[in-house]
């Protein structure tokens, strides 16, 4: 559930994809299977989707549609590739791989650079994350975080986020201290280095509930509601869609129908999850699975649904707060098109 470094960071490393492409092609998980035909004889498209981080419960729904043959059902051949140096967004922007798993953020900032990715549906309806403290701590409101340590992974927006839920709770930003962290354990620094730390409800939340560690979260979106962002979304780029609208359909078809099975059946999901992918913590999977459940689709119509308004509000959020280098058209980063239930 971590969020990789600063997509603007990210852009950076696209000079290496000549140089990536051929490796990551060739460790996609895909099941073992005797030929590449599907039911009607056909031969099956090749299709590659990239993870935003480790394989975790965000992401079940694309293994529960692999491991359940959904995807061969549509005559796709999907290979699951999990992010390295070069991410998702920069490779399906440069049509390297077909689809991603990313952030709405990232969507946002890449519309505002004009790098042609477009979100195709939102894995969870709202933003599930929030920053944590020790609970002994009691900083139960953003205003209690003046004064104290916060350890990120070092974005622009990262800190403009932090700065504006204080500033709206009446606190004084300017008084806390952003320390680089990275990719460190937030169960080995809170209390000790930092104060508190952004952390997804679904993964960490539970997981240091199973370690006996109690926590305070400050859900963001109480505090801004422009911060009930889609995170995390499923993106192609443009060309897939003008091009290879079909592939784009089938995609999200079997991808739904995962996800949906994940709603229905936490717990089967989870033990999926867990066969595909064994050196995950298995309790924490199936907890998470099963607290996941009523958030992919939560007040949507359908899953994977997307609302205008909450690209609109963000991406003007974004620009007020000078993290965007121009305004952005809504309505071409996300669409529906392709959803199961909509097209």
């Amino acid at each position: 559930m971590k969020r990789k470094r600063s997509f603007f960071k990210g852009l950076i490393l696209i000079l290496m994809l000549v140089l990536s492409v051929s490796l990551l092609m060739s460790c996609g998980q895909r099941l073992p299977q005797e030929g590449v035909e599907d039911h009607d004889g056909a031969e099956l498209i090749p299709t590659r989707v990239m993870l935003d981080w480790t394989p975790n419960t965000n992401h079940s729904g694309l293994y529960v549609a692999l491991e359940k043959g959904f995807y061969r059902e549509v005559g796709l051949d999907l290979a699951i590739l999990e992010a390295g140096e070069v991410g998702p967004d920069q490779l399906v922007a440069a049509g390297q791989v077909d689809f991603g798993v990313t952030y709405q953020e990232n969507v946002t900032h890449a519309r505002a650079a004009d790098i042609p990715i477009v979100s195709l549906a939102a894995v969870i309806q709202h933003n599930t994350s929030g920053l944590a403290s020790l609970k002994e701590d009691k900083l139960v409101k953003p205003r209690n975080l003046e004064g104290k340590k916060y350890g990120g992974w070092g974005s622009p927006a990262e800190r403009a986020i932090i700065e504006a839920v204080v500033t709206n709770d009446g606190g004084d930003p300017e008084t806390i201290e952003f320390i680089d962290i990275g990719s460190t354990d937030f169960l080995s620094v809170i209390g000790r280095e930092v104060d508190f730390y952004w952390i997804f409800q679904g993964w960490d939340g539970i997981r240091a509930a199973q370690e006996n560690v109690s926590l305070n979260l400050i859900m963001l979106r109480e505090y801004e509601p422009a911060l009930d962002y889609y995170t995390p979304v499923l993106i192609t780029n443009e060309d897939n869609i003008a091009q290879k609208p079909d592939l784009v359909k089938r995609f999200l078809a079997a991808t739904a129908k995962g996800y949906q099975y994940c709603i229905e059946n936490p717990d089967e999901a989870a033990v999926i999850l867990l066969d595909l992918v064994p050196e995950l913590d298995a309790e924490l999977v199936k907890a998470s699975q099963q607290w996941l459940a009523d958030q992919y689709q939560a007040d949507a119509p359908y899953w994977g649904w997307q609302d205008q308004k909450v690209w609109e509000d963000y991406a003007n959020w974004m620009f007020e707060k000078e993290l965007l280098q121009k305004k952005i058209e809504p309505e071409k980063a996300f669409t529906n098109e392709f959803l199961p239930d909509k097209a």
